[in-house]
């Protein structure tokens, strides 16, 4: 089974926003009062049994049973009898929103995800279409339920025998975009590890070494706009809350921040692609990048999107079929490609490698991508010739590595 989603902009009419905004504003208010139902609920078994809060207590029967889906699914099928707004909005997309709400819980409890929160108008942002009978695109059209023929820009043709699952309408801040879940039979088996290994090290200094010895510098997304995102988030202090300035100095705040997404996604994809064209297997390390923003750089470390950029290179590794592999990070940096030995712990401040056995010199971010190169390349079990240092070296010299 193949997953694909594709990303279209929208071209609505204003009185096809007009909509897509009442049902936004609509299953803001379902997902706020099945919140408050659950918070409630949960917040009544919380008291003291021998005394009462000094504020306010939730008081409710003790046999009440827990605002589940299946219960707030029943009591927004009544609801809809009275309530006008309920009426005029898709049932199946009512639904969704208590689905995702479900889910939201269920994450909390089993992933340690937090606490859902309670949406405001700016972040209630999309809603979902689950299924449909027949297929709603017509050459650079869309039919949804409600909200009618919708033009849209067909970037790219939808690829033959897949079958549209689900459509989510999502506002950002550049418009309205339609996000299409598209789905095959077709087993793909996985890529066999064969062709030529490229070792990747990313970092700070450099936003990405190669085994091959290409340096890439790091691009700063976010620096080249932080001074005039800066001012306007001065000027948003100073707006009164509520007030159509500040409505639109926010949206202005949304923009670049897209802006600055979108640039970086960009730079992702074409990467991922430049590094598939030269080989055949491409190995990273297996790091957690959210202890790297926990520290002092972690402004930098977040603006890299080194997470995003791997997530991105095993998507474009599957689809181009390049096997794509993660190895163990430990000490990559601390050994010699050329003859194994251990060189220790360096500084940040070194940015060459050299080592103490077989003074071996070579830039210390392409030396660790030639050592997760050898790790990938022998936990893939190929036997792959290499040339280092002006020798030609199989994988079997550097089984040490495993």
């Amino acid at each position: 089974m193949i997953t694909l989603t594709y990303e279209f902009k929208l071209i609505p009419s204003q009185q096809q926003i007009a909509i897509i905004e009442d049902m936004l504003a609509v299953i803001r208010k379902v997902w706020n009062y099945a919140l408050r139902e659950r918070k409630d609920w949960i917040n009544s078994r919380k008291c003291a049994v021998n005394c009462c809060s000094l504020h306010q207590e939730y008081i409710i029967p003790g046999d009440t049973p827990y605002p589940n889906y299946n219960r707030q699914a029943a009591s927004l099928t009544k609801a809809k009898k009275t309530n006008p707004e309920l009426k005029r909005t898709n049932a199946q997309v009512l639904q969704q929103v208590l689905k995702t709400l479900e889910k939201a819980f269920n994450n909390m409890k089993q992933q340690g995800y937090g606490f859902p929160r309670f949406k405001n108008k700016y972040r209630m942002r999309s809603f979902v279409f689950p299924q449909f009978k027949n297929n709603p695109i017509s050459n650079e059209y869309i039919k949804l339920p409600q909200i009618g023929l919708v033009p849209m820009r067909l970037s790219r043709p939808i690829p033959e025998g897949f079958k549209l699952k689900q459509v989510r309408v999502v506002r950002r801040a550049s418009g309205y975009f339609v996000m299409l879940s598209l789905q095959s039979p077709v087993s793909v088996p996985d890529t066999p590890a064969s062709g030529h290994p490229l070792g990747i090290d990313v970092g700070l200094d450099k936003f990405l070494a190669t085994s091959d010895g290409e340096l890439i510098e790091r691009p700063k997304f976010l620096t080249k706009l932080q001074s005039e995102l800066k001012l306007l988030q001065r000027r948003l202090k100073l707006k009164s809350k509520g007030s159509a300035n500040r409505h639109k100095l926010n949206q202005n705040i949304a923009r670049l921040h897209q802006k600055i997404s979108d640039t970086r996604k960009d730079f992702h994809f074409k990467l991922a692609h430049h590094l598939c064209d030269q080989a055949g297997m491409i190995f990273v390390e297996d790091l957690d990048f959210r202890t790297w923003a926990k520290g002092m750089l972690g402004k930098h470390t977040l603006d890299a999107g080194f997470g995003q950029l791997f997530n991105i290179l095993a998507w474009v590794c599957r689809k181009r079929g390049v096997y794509f592999g993660k190895v163990d990070y430990r000490y990559t940096s601390q050994i010699c490609p050329n003859c194994g030995a251990h060189t220790g712990k360096k500084d940040l401040s070194e940015r060459i490698h050299k080592c103490p056995e077989c003074q071996y010199e070579i830039n210390r971010d392409v030396a660790a991508a030639k050592v997760i190169c050898h790790r990938g390349v022998t936990a893939a079990g190929q036997i792959v010739v290499q040339k280092i240092d002006d020798r030609w070296r199989t994988v079997g010299d550097w089984q040490q590595f495993r």
